[in-house]
């Protein structure tokens, strides 16, 4: 008897080691789709300053103005991490096109304003790229638990379910970051 009882002790143990180690994994990718977001706000804040200060020196390029305006908004509303990927590679890919049309314009290259978002523009890009990397790691271990035996049982019991990348996709907006120098 007192065989059986050790038994289930260190089952619902290992069990409960298990349950603690998904929370602790769920809770760091959480914390890290958190770190994703605060990047991504900080990009969202830079870009309106960013548009203004090129529109000052063009007049004839609204629709990439435009574009770069209803990317941001999308980009801001995106649901889930596959939406989200989704819309920050369109927000790449204008951001890409008022950068094109920045060099044509020699007096808004050495215009300081500019030079200061420009830097700030490529250290968020930077730090979300590294936020990306520390999410998609998280959310890797996570699933990995999930899926492997025992995790899984205990999984299932503790209704944990798979968490999505953050995938830029395979396009080329995905697959070049923005250029930020001149």
């Amino acid at each position: 008897m007192i065989y059986i009882l050790i038994i289930l002790v260190v089952i619902v143990l290992w069990g409960v080691m298990i349950f603690n180690g998904l929370v602790s994994l769920h809770n760091r990718a959480k914390e890290a789709m958190s770190d994703i977001e605060v990047q991504l706000k900080r990009r969202y804040d830079l870009i309106p300053n960013l548009v203004n200060t090129v529109k000052g020196y063009t007049t004839h390029e609204s629709s990439a103005f435009e574009n770069v305006t209803k990317a941001r908004s999308q980009a801001m509303v995106a649901g889930n991490m596959s939406d989200k990927g989704q819309a920050e590679n369109m927000l790449t890919g204008a951001l890409k096109s008022v950068f094109a049309i920045a060099e044509a314009y020699p007096d808004l290259k050495a215009n300081t304003n500019f030079l200061a978002l420009q830097s700030e523009l490529s250290d968020t890009e930077n730090k979300i790229q590294a936020s990306r990397r520390f999410y998609n790691t998280n959310v890797r271990d996570l699933n990995i638990k999930i899926e492997m035996f025992p995790g899984n049982i205990v999984a299932g019991m503790g209704h944990f379910t798979k968490m999505d990348f953050f995938d830029l996709g395979d396009n080329d907006a995905a697959q070049n970051p923005v250029e930020v120098k001149f």
